[in-house]
């Protein structure tokens, strides 16, 4: 394609036909199962507050402001304000986020539905999953028993040394500046490295009770040790969903933007607002509920068949 055909859509017809397909049956899913379709704004005062997602930010009739990177504070907000079962189709945006499975830009699919459990969020998961993709019944497979299965450790027993001795044998290079005290990273090494490829091969996965130390804002549940009580879904290696059954107590969430932030500042980035309308609404009574984002385009690319996320969108990052 010459510089003057750039104006089109980076995705063929044949894509862009069945990306719209599966956004009709994905609102007919949510609309069987009961699910109020809700809109919140892109851009808000707030922001969620994670170690490793970079928001854009912006002067708003001199107010700074942030593009949303997920619906999450506002819908919860709805949540404590009455709502019982909601859904989005929204825009997200993230900075220094391009790759094949990546764009700045993405559609983001998010639910909330209280009253359900951990098993009952990862359940309707599960069955999204199989409506859009027409793929098998998803199976469960705990954290711990994927790193048993596929690296030899117990990732929630294991020291900084065990991880990085780990990494050694399996000739795994490690990103430069990784620090040796980092138990997180060294763990989300090994997850890249040598368990994700082999998750949801023949029929999706549900990777549930993550360790404690990556709940982001999921509960945490006082097993022996603490596992936090989040799911990832994962196709054919693809990481396509991540869940919480979600945290209630304002006072830990602010001490977990806390921690984060001094994350962020120890990375060189720099720290985002740790109070928000979201605690306020924690502490006037956030109903138990669970909560799923699901990445949309990558759906999309399963479906399709595509290597890139160009191939399932009009306009990535270069044509935008």
């Amino acid at each position: 394609m010459n510089a003057d055909d750039n104006f089109r859509p980076s995705a063929n017809w044949a894509n862009l036909r069945l990306r719209g397909e599966l956004l009709r049956r994905l609102r007919e899913f949510f609309h069987t199962h009961n699910f109020l379709e809700v809109q919140t704004p892109l851009l808000c005062a707030e922001t969620v507050v994670d170690r490793h997602i970079e928001p854009f930010e912006l002067d708003c009739e001199g107010r700074k402001m942030w593009l949303q990177t997920s619906p999450e504070f506002a819908m919860k907000r709805m949540l404590a304000a009455g709502a019982e079962a909601i859904y989005q189709v929204t825009q997200s945006l993230r900075k220094g986020e391009r790759g094949p499975l990546h764009n700045p830009e993405f559609t983001i699919v998010e639910w909330y539905r209280t009253g359900n459990s951990m098993e009952e969020g990862m359940q309707l998961t599960g069955q999204l999953c199989h409506s859009l993709l027409d793929c098998g019944q998803s199976q469960t497979l705990s954290y711990g028993e994927a790193f048993q299965q596929h690296v030899g450790i117990d990732p929630h027993t294991a020291d900084c040394a065990e991880l990085i001795s780990a990494v050694k044998k399996h000739n795994i290079q490690p990103p430069a500046g990784l620090a040796a005290d980092d138990r997180d990273a060294w763990l989300d090494l090994l997850l890249v490295e040598l368990v994700q490829a082999k998750l949801g091969v023949e029929r999706p996965v549900l990777l549930y009770d993550y360790p404690a130390s990556q709940a982001a804002l999921a509960r945490i549940r006082n097993d022996v040790p603490p596992v936090a009580e989040r799911f990832e879904l994962y196709y054919r290696g693809i990481e396509l969903a991540n869940g919480y059954n979600e945290l209630l107590d304002a006072d830990e969430l602010l001490e977990r933007n806390r921690r984060v932030n001094d994350q962020r500042r120890q990375d060189g980035n720099r720290p985002l607002p740790e109070g928000s309308r979201l605690i306020s609404a924690m502490r006037s009574g956030l109903p138990a509920s669970v909560g799923v984002a699901l990445g949309f385009d990558r759906l999309v690319m399963l479906a399709a068949g595509a290597k890139d996320i160009s191939e399932v969108m009009a306009f990535p990052l270069e044509r935008a």
